[in-house]
């Protein structure tokens, strides 16, 4: 069985892609085209033409354009009508006919969610289906429709999953960023802490969307390149499931060197519960995406016969350690 290998690449990413990544990648997101006046907007992607080498060096690459992103508007207004999401999806075949994209991912976060600031509605979760069959309709059958989907139940509760995965080519998860507030720990673990709730885990993230009508053949699984920063946490338990004062991004894992362990005092451990690795230095909890626990993500996604892997962010593994590891492991 083969297994995808999903990589967003964002427009300053582009010009950092090499031959050999491409070779690795089975498909290419390119995050992000945004909504204006209710159609697609590319403006913002000044490297486009970056498409053309990609093509050469990988003429089997899947090259798939991703919309929105965190706090990317003008999702709810857009679908409210099937009027304005047909000229919304009319604007993403022009899109996909000029550049000879592969097809489009919605990454709408979230609907009837304000959460990241923009406008929602109650409406969004049958409205959410119904773009999603808009863009199937005008784009057709052989061009990819996925969605990035939030990894948590709030998500299954303001959609229609079992609909959407009969009209997406496949559903990813974004797996990471599952735990970012006031209380240390993994932000993107395959399992579960001991102790801890089992909702902060891909496991069940992964069960609670195929419970809701996503086979797992159609589930994809997020890796974090990038880390997540708890500051001033309880010193018990090295750092693990302890209040924290504060929480922020951390760098990306290229960022995550020796030099950098040595400099904060960091030392690194490894969760057996969780499948998971992180760095303590008896005040600050850094939670990231060790070769290691990748190889564990990919390992379950093969025991579990899902689709495949994605990963965000591409510039965050400039050594492609990360990356290397998941081709390694699943193909």
């Amino acid at each position: 069985m083969d297994y995808a290998i999903i990589g967003y690449v964002t427009n300053p990413s582009m010009p950092g892609v090499t031959e050999r990544d491409v070779r690795l990648l089975t498909h290419i997101n390119l995050a992000f085209g945004l909504i204006k006046d209710g159609l697609l907007d590319l403006s913002q992607f000044t490297n486009i033409d970056m498409i053309r080498k990609f093509r050469v060096w990988n003429p089997g690459l899947k090259i798939v354009l991703s919309v929105g992103g965190w706090g990317a508007g003008g999702f709810s207004e857009m679908a409210m009508s099937e009027a304005s999401r047909r000229a919304f999806a009319t604007s993403c075949l022009e899109a996909v006919e000029a550049l000879r994209f592969d097809g489009i991912d919605i990454d709408w976060e979230y609907p009837a969610s304000g959460a990241a600031g923009i406008g929602y509605d109650p409406r969004d979760r049958e409205n959410y289906t119904l773009l999603l069959h808009a863009l199937r309709e005008v784009l057709g059958a052989d061009r990819i429709v996925s969605v990035a989907a939030g990894a948590g139940e709030y998500f299954i509760r303001n959609t229609q999953m079992a609909q959407v995965a009969e009209i997406c080519d496949y559903v990813q998860l974004m797996t990471y960023d599952m735990r970012t507030g006031l209380e240390a720990g993994h932000h993107a673990a395959l399992g579960s802490s001991a102790g801890d709730s089992p909702t902060t885990s891909t496991r069940y993230v992964v069960d609670l969307f195929h419970s809701a009508g996503v086979p797992y053949r159609k589930i994809v699984i997020g890796v974090a390149f990038y880390s997540h920063i708890f500051y001033e946490v309880q010193n018990q338990n090295n750092g693990l499931l302890q209040p924290a004062a504060s929480s922020d991004f951390g760098p990306g894992f290229g960022g995550i060197t020796p030099e950098y362990m040595q400099e904060n005092g960091y030392t690194e451990y490894w969760d057996p519960d969780a499948e998971a690795s992180y760095l303590w230095n008896g005040s600050s909890l850094l939670s990231f995406e060790s070769e290691r626990a990748v190889r564990r993500k990919c390992e379950y996604a093969k025991r579990q016969g899902l689709y495949g892997v994605m990963y965000w962010e591409h510039g965050h593994d400039p050594d492609r350690k990360l990356l290397e590891e998941i081709y390694r492991t699943l193909r």
